[in-house]
């Protein structure tokens, strides 16, 4: 009776009316509960080893892009001259970080696809091109700055001769428009030796109607007149064997091509053969690719780009006059054989001397 009484009093403080029997089974489900939730949770939170270094992580970089956003505050008030070279040095390496990176990809997927670099599209094909350029002039300066305590001394001379050591991803808007038109110059300079040579091969051909071919075209070159396509395709039979084949140049010809190439002469005459076909080459295998790929694709940089690789000055041309000079070459270079590729490599200088004057 006692217990009875207990039960209604407890029932009445909790607001229902309820039985005993009732009552007995909400204390054995609340018993259930607490043995299945445990003890009370702490009211902190406790994170895991893998948040809180994440949490450090998250803070430490934070800190760091503050830290680093006062430092460029701080250059650019008191040492401005110098911030521009810091800034571009900085933007340098991370677009040389992206080629390096986006050549990785390529090398890869050509390895799992056993996929050879003509079989390429025309942008990675390219893509690679330069990027062995970049870092094969990036060499010294990686080979002086191996002993220590050259830093130093490396900076100095990137400085200094910028043109000469750096690549163009460390060039101002400016330097790489003063830049090509210096090496435009240097190779221009080989252009009248290079049709002097054609002119002297002219008694060698054994056919007189390729005599008379390439006796007009270096005069009309010579004339300031900007030679047909035809004009050049006339004469592909003369650069396949003697005395304008590849393999029949003499040493002379040679550095004289390779100045109109970009290609440094100071070497020996086998090397610096090999290097030119190994080069033209290449060129060759873009043209193919970008046939394939389409003129009409290509962007403003990367035409005055291709322009310039193949001898043309792009910098102060008109776009749809670059095009124009772009698919020129490519019926020239699409319409040639391995065996005449020496024509492809005159026809740098042959179909790039007068074009600025005769399309102005």
């Amino acid at each position: 009776m006692a217990l009875s009484r207990v039960c209604w009093a407890r029932a009445a403080l909790w607001g229902s009316a309820v039985t005993p029997g009732s009552f007995v089974t909400r204390r054995l489900q609340l018993a259930r509960s607490g043995l299945a939730w445990g003890a009370p949770r702490s009211s902190k939170l406790h994170l895991s080893p893998k948040a809180n270094k994440k949490n450090l992580i998250s803070y430490v970089v934070t800190k760091t892009k503050g830290i680093n956003e006062k430092y460029h505050r701080f250059l650019s008030r008191h040492f401005p001259n110098f911030y521009v070279l810091y800034t571009l040095f900085m933007k340098g390496l991370k677009l040389l970080w992206a080629d390096a990176k986006e050549t990785k990809r390529i090398k890869l997927n050509m390895k799992k696809h056993n996929i050879k670099f003509h079989q390429l599209s025309y942008r990675e094909m390219e893509h690679l091109r330069q990027f062995r350029r970049d870092v094969t002039k990036f060499l010294f300066l990686g080979i002086i700055s191996i002993p220590p305590f050259t830093n130093y001394l490396v900076f100095l001379l990137m400085y200094l001769f910028p043109r000469q050591l750096l690549i163009k991803h460390f060039w101002t808007p400016k330097q790489q428009i003063d830049f090509l038109d210096i090496y435009d110059a240097l190779r221009k300079r080989s252009h009248s030796a290079i049709i002097s040579y054609l002119e002297r091969a002219i008694p060698l051909l054994s056919d007189t109607r390729l005599q008379w071919h390439l006796k007009d075209l270096c005069a009309k070159i010579q004339n300031g007149t900007h030679p047909a396509v035809h004009d050049i395709l006339a004469l592909r039979e003369c650069f396949c064997n003697q005395p304008l084949g590849m393999n029949q140049l003499q040493a002379i010809q040679i550095k004289a091509l390779s100045r109109a190439m970009l290609l440094t002469p100071h070497l020996p005459s086998p090397l610096l053969k090999y290097r030119l076909k190994t080069h033209t080459t290449v060129i060759h295998q873009l043209d193919r690719a970008l046939a394939k790929l389409g003129i009409g694709q290509l962007t403003l940089q990367e035409v005055k780009s291709a322009c310039y690789l193949r001898g043309l000055n792009s910098t102060h041309i008109a776009e749809d006059r670059c095009r124009t000079w772009l698919g020129e070459w490519l019926q020239i270079s699409c319409s040639l054989k391995e065996a005449e590729l020496s024509l492809l490599l005159h026809n740098v200088v042959l179909l790039s001397t007068n074009y600025l004057r005769t399309r102005c």
